[in-house]
């Protein structure tokens, strides 16, 4: 029996509830309903105009995201801003647009800091802030182990390539070897104290500014790698995730690179 586009989405928020988003988020169905068969699914950190032009060329009429596309009111829909652009022509071609966000970094099993957890090669996970002290499945990032202890520019390089990443930005290496790791993808800088109560040696998260880099303050390194570089493989994940469940449509990692963000 075919698959509804509702069908995929209560799958996955059977692994990341919506309650579980953060108050500012917009998570959720924000463009299309749920009714309709579902044909196809692009999977995406950003659900761009470039990428809902794929959807239709794929035949793909839902597009899974990370990030979502509204995230405050619109009061106007005449292509004025990239915003109102995509939802006008995902509305205009039957593309249903779906975010999953706060509420997939907030769950350990299958969620986003996991994924850079298992990519780094991290073992013994736990929350970093959980929301409950005793529900440890449910919070803000992530630590880790490294199965064998690794000098902090070794691990920097190591954390390149397994992030398949050329650019990291990071502080003083005030820590000489790397043990325990804290991890967040995107903006994590709010999980500072908690990754040094945790005794991580590393943070590792993204969207850095430059005076909040002295608070390291000798205490732990920090490591900014990128936003959109912290949270690719996300887009891995959600694609595996509803192959896995679903066989009556066919899920696709967007080829489309979303990084607003270019390096010279």
């Amino acid at each position: 029996m075919d698959s509804t586009i509702q069908e995929v989405i209560d799958f996955l928020h059977e692994i990341a509830p919506n309650h579980l988003q953060e108050s500012y988020d917009n998570a959720g169905l924000i463009v299309g309903t749920g009714d309709r068969v579902c044909t196809g699914v692009i999977t995406c950190l950003d659900s761009t105009e470039a990428v809902i032009d794929e959807a239709i060329e794929k035949g793909c009429n839902l597009v899974v995201a990370h990030h979502p596309i509204v995230f405050r009111g619109l009061k106007r829909f005449n292509g004025t801003n990239y915003v109102e652009r995509v939802v006008m022509k995902a509305i205009a071609n039957n593309v249903a647009v779906f975010a999953i966000h706060t509420n997939l970094d907030n769950v350990m099993r299958h969620g986003v800091n996991e994924m850079i957890a298992k990519k780094i090669g991290l073992q013994d996970l736990a929350i970093l802030a959980p929301k409950d002290p005793v529900d440890q499945s449910i919070g803000s990032g992530i630590t880790g182990v490294l199965p064998q202890q690794m000098e902090a520019m070794d691990f920097l390089l190591h954390l390149k390539s397994a992030m398949s990443i050329n650019t990291i930005k990071y502080t003083d290496l005030s820590m000489r070897k790397i043990t325990k790791v804290a991890v967040c993808g995107g903006a994590g800088g709010f999980l500072l104290d908690a990754a040094v109560a945790a005794a991580a040696d590393i943070f590792i998260t993204a969207d850095y500014k430059y005076h909040e880099f002295f608070d390291a303050d000798g205490r732990i390194i920090i490591a900014d790698i990128g936003h959109y570089e912290s949270e690719q493989f996300t887009v891995d994940l959600l694609q595996e995730l509803i192959s896995n469940k679903f066989r009556t449509f066919a899920a696709h990692c967007t080829e489309i690179v979303t990084n607003p963000i270019k390096y010279l």
